[in-house]
């Protein structure tokens, strides 16, 4: 099996170097391709890369931004997969092992990721290490294989994204309405999973990522197109990608803290299902459901949640005293806090159970049912 490695290049000769050095180093030869599309750099990448006789590399004389330029690379790639790899990524021991391993254990896993010290989207763990060197030893250390530690994801960042061949052959190239970038791997996360398949995240893998190096010089310019880009993909999906991005692991890790685990829980404003999909993997033998206005953010979710599409008033199809946690948030503004919507969703808590209000701009609240609710249901 072999894996197409598709590296963008924009100057930034220097961590073009340092990445390209590290697969050389940390993947076993043979299992791999390293394709290079350099997108009219001026520092003398280009000249390194003509020198550099184990890389494939597609010269543009233009700027063609990250989904344009990993599409070209895409076209030309001989491999069972094919890995998207920002330059700006030094990789580990045992790294593309252990990411084939999660994206080949279930025929349903479409894309995988890995984690490292500088990401959005809890991709990212707190390290101590204070050199590259020190890096490689805490990474050879870390990047033992474990599924115990592979956790489905609503998305995945695309700094470093492992997708199968045919998978990229069910869903499409990247769509270049996101050129320059960003927003890109949402759609591209969402397109995947629309075809019925799962994204994991591996954390028994963990690479460096130095982070966004073009991107940081010119602050503005990115902000600009972030914007510009976040309003493509509301005009193509019909919802705004914010919905997809809201994972709180704060609630997570309150519900961690239950002696019980097989756990009735609601999550009413459940946007994408990011954050049922979190309890589901802490917590496997939960029982858990959702209840989400705007049916367009709910794909592919049936295998760990039940999600209804609807308002608050969906929950009456339950019966009294069913959950052990109902979660509320209102991510999408239509759930508004008051009282009153304490009351309706406490007749159908356990006794011993809890409702957790989770609002925009406020702190979290956990309220107890039998110290802090009255039993009392409000039509």
């Amino acid at each position: 099996m072999k894996t197409s490695i598709i590296i963008l290049t924009y100057n930034n000769l220097y961590y073009s170097k340092l990445c390209i050095k590290s697969i050389r180093e940390y993947t076993k030869k043979g299992t791999y391709e390293i394709i290079v599309v350099d997108n009219n750099s001026t520092d003398g990448t280009v000249e390194w890369l003509k020198n550099q006789d184990d890389l494939e590399v597609i010269f543009n004389n233009e700027n063609k931004g990250f989904p344009k330029g990993c599409n070209q690379g895409i076209d030309i790639a001989k491999g069972d997969n094919i890995l998207l790899l920002n330059n700006d990524v030094v990789v580990t021991y045992n790294w593309l092992g252990n990411l084939i391993k999660c994206l080949y254990s279930a025929d349903d896993i479409g894309a995988v990721g890995a984690i490292t010290n500088f990401c959005t989207n809890h991709q990212s763990i707190p390290v101590k290490y204070e050199n590259l060197d020190q890096m490689s030893e805490f990474a050879k250390e870390f990047n033992i294989s474990n599924d115990k530690k592979w956790e489905e994801r609503i998305r995945l960042i695309g700094f470093c994204f492992l997708v199968k061949k045919k998978v990229v052959e069910q869903v499409g190239l990247l769509d270049e309405i996101f050129t320059p970038g960003t927003n890109e791997d949402n759609d591209y996360s969402l397109r995947i999973r629309k075809e019925g398949y799962r994204l994991m995240l591996c954390n028994d893998t963990f690479i460096h990522h130095f982070g966004s190096m073009s991107f940081k010089k010119d602050m503005k310019k990115t902000k600009n197109i972030l914007r510009d880009n976040t309003i493509k993909f509301r005009n193509k999906w019909g919802i705004d990608a914010s919905y997809f991005r809201v994972l709180r692991k704060d609630i997570t890790a309150i519900i961690k803290k239950s002696k019980k685990r097989d756990l009735n829980i609601l999550h009413i404003g459940c946007g994408a299902g990011a954050t049922l999909c979190d309890i589901k993997n802490e917590i496997p033998e939960s029982n858990l459901y959702g209840i989400e206005e705007n049916k367009k953010a709910v794909v592919n979710t049936q295998h760990f949640a039940k999600i209804d599409i609807g308002n608050e008033g969906i929950i009456k199809k339950y019966t009294k005293d069913f959950f052990d946690y109902i979660i509320i948030t209102n991510h999408n503004k239509n759930i508004k806090y008051s009282p009153n919507i304490v009351q309706r969703v406490n007749y159908y808590l356990k006794d011993s159970g809890y409702c957790i209000l989770a609002f925009e701009n406020q702190n979290i609240k956990v309220l107890n049912k039998q110290k802090s609710l009255r039993g009392v249901y409000c039509d």
